[in-house]
């Protein structure tokens, strides 16, 4: 009998799962080798910033463009919980009084307003170093030159050329407001960064050619374009409930965004596009990347 394949929305809430558990497992008061101590409270704070739900989407995508080229779960599910780090690390720090000053956060109290702002800098910096602790430990079933080529994706994905860049870019935004070209930068920095890096990170996984890394990479820039541009039409559209966050801050700060500068309506259309030019990228697994294909409409026409 031919076991079904799983649909997409229990591929997520699977990998979800998995990562969450492992999460907390590595997060836990056990003291690693090498290590000093864990301070409750700071563990605390960086738990707070990471055991509080999320739909897990950059390490799905490890996840799933790892099995899509023969991958190991095992280390796919590492690899994409060390990304996670990141990515928390990052919504962390972006909620600072400073940065975005936000309260909420997937529907909770963020760190800074949790714990308070000096634990909270400190839990985005702990987990940000805990993403590379991860990649590089011997628990990772991966050879040395996977985890270096890891580790330096994730490193140009997260720091000043990339996601880290791209907040500075953000940030300049409310006082100067780019140009087309400007925003387009900006976003690929922000948020297109760790998207690709996950899709990329896959197939690094799997051990994959240039041809695949390659082509799994440009699929990932795809998706980020197009996750940026549905959460900017979102700020403009949802409410905060749905969010779990504050909606309408882009606009009352006068932020450059491509749904401001070209309308709704235009904005639908480029999604359909770029998801159109996502499953092109993908064409060549044939059915084997349904789920990714099902990943991209879904990052597309996502309501929260």
């Amino acid at each position: 009998m031919r076991q079904e394949t799983p649909t997409f929305e229990t591929q997520l809430k699977r990998n979800a799962l998995a990562i969450e558990t492992l999460l907390g497992r590595l997060l836990g008061l056990s003291i690693e080798p090498d290590e000093i101590g864990r301070p409750e409270n700071l563990l605390g704070a960086m738990r707070h910033g990471v055991l509080n739900g999320g739909k897990r989407l950059r390490p799905f995508l490890v996840i799933e463009c790892a099995s899509l080229l023969g991958g190991r779960f095992d280390a796919a599910l590492r690899v994409g919980a060390a990304l996670e780090c990141v990515h928390c690390y990052s919504l962390v720090h972006d909620d600072l009084p400073a940065m975005d000053d936000d309260d909420i956060r997937r529907g909770q109290p963020t760190v800074h307003k949790a714990f308070d702002e000096a634990t909270a800098i400190l839990a985005g910096d702990s987990l940000l170093t805990f993403a590379f602790d991860i990649i590089a430990s011997p628990e990772t079933p991966l050879a040395d030159a996977q985890k270096a080529a890891l580790v330096l994706a994730l490193a140009r994905a997260a720091g000043h050329g990339g996601m880290a860049g791209g907040q500075a870019l953000d940030l300049a935004a409310e006082k100067s407001t780019p140009d087309e070209a400007g925003i387009v930068t900006l976003q690929a920095m922000k948020t297109g960064a760790l998207l690709r890096f996950a899709c990329e990170a896959g197939a690094i996984v799997a051990g994959a050619d240039a041809n695949d890394r390659h082509r799994l990479r440009s699929f990932g820039e795809k998706i980020g374009l197009a996750f940026q541009l549905a959460d900017d039409l979102l700020d403009l559209t949802a409410d905060a409930e749905t969010m779990g966050k504050a909606t309408g801050k882009d606009a009352a700060r006068g932020k450059g965004t491509l749904v401001a500068l070209h309308g709704q309506a235009w904005a639908e259309t480029r999604l359909e596009q770029l998801v159109a030019e996502a499953e092109a990228l993908l064409e060549p697994y044939g059915e084997r990347s349904s789920i990714l294909a099902e990943t991209a409409r879904f990052i597309a026409n996502r309501r929260n």
